[in-house]
């Protein structure tokens, strides 16, 4: 089952991590090769990433995998 406060959780810091660099969706899915959908997806808790989708997310942003997980909710 999946958690949803955790699935929020993560939808709002990629959001946030996103729209500090000024980037649209579609930017976001552009860089890190996901989908736009996809990306809206993991925004609204509707999509739980997959690693590999994590990992593409990191590197897009620059930033360390574990700084992308790490966020409130994640208990």
């Amino acid at each position: 089952m999946k958690n949803e406060v955790v699935l929020q959780a993560f939808g709002q810091h990629l959001r946030q991590l996103r729209k500090a660099r000024g980037w649209s969706q579609q930017a976001l899915a552009d860089e890190s090769d996901v989908s736009k959908p996809t990306i809206h997806r993991i925004e609204t808790a509707r999509y739980s990433a997959t690693l590999d989708v994590l990992v593409s997310l990191a590197q897009a942003l620059e930033i360390p995998l574990a700084e992308l997980v790490s966020f409130g909710g994640a208990s």
